[in-house]
């Protein structure tokens, strides 16, 4: 079977985003079997329905490249115990107008990574149920709360840590799987 793509939508815009270097870390973990297209959010206008028939051209690329998609990633922190709102954003463009869903059937995953143990948890959580509503099937487990430690990243932009390395491994091993489930 040719290599799935991914769609991995980032929640941070943060230029040293810790999430970013996650994602990346995780697409060299992941290279062997899915193709991972990193998804950009950060030129998205503020969602308007008065604006939803005649979209932004940034709102009609976001919309393609998840359609392009076999499976979509989703890799954020957490904003005041919830996700952030530039991922609230384009989560609300790429699913309207309503009936015209982007996200429609995309099986996804969810992870991130913070400086607390379970720093990501509730915006995870959040994101779950905004996910079910759009029709996206979410990976349940395993679920991936990272702690930021020294070394996580290595020089290179892997994953530094083995633990770490192994567990993420194992989560890509379940969620590639997940997506195939849909893809065939």
């Amino acid at each position: 079977m040719a290599k799935l793509r991914i769609a991995v939508v980032v929640g941070s815009l943060r230029k040293e985003s810790f999430n970013r270097k996650l994602a990346e870390g995780l697409a060299k973990l992941g290279a062997a079997e899915l193709d991972f297209h990193f998804v950009r959010i950060d030129d998205l206008p503020l969602y308007n329905q008065d604006l939803e028939r005649e979209p932004h051209p940034a709102v009609q690329r976001l919309k393609q490249e998840i359609r392009d998609s076999q499976g979509v990633l989703f890799v954020t922190p957490e904003y005041n115990r919830s996700l952030p709102g530039v991922l609230k954003n384009a989560i609300d463009h790429a699913s309207r107008p309503y009936g015209e869903s982007a996200w429609a059937g995309k099986p996804a995953g969810l992870c991130g990574i913070s400086v607390g143990a379970l720093g990501t948890g509730v915006a995870q959580l959040h994101l779950r149920s905004i996910l079910g509503y759009l029709d996206m099937p979410t990976l349940g487990a395993p679920e991936v709360y990272v702690q930021v430690k020294d070394g996580m990243f290595a020089p290179d932009g892997s994953i530094g840590i083995e633990a770490t390395r192994k567990f993420l491994k194992g989560f890509l091993e379940s969620y590639t799987a997940w997506v195939k489930r849909f893809a065939e």
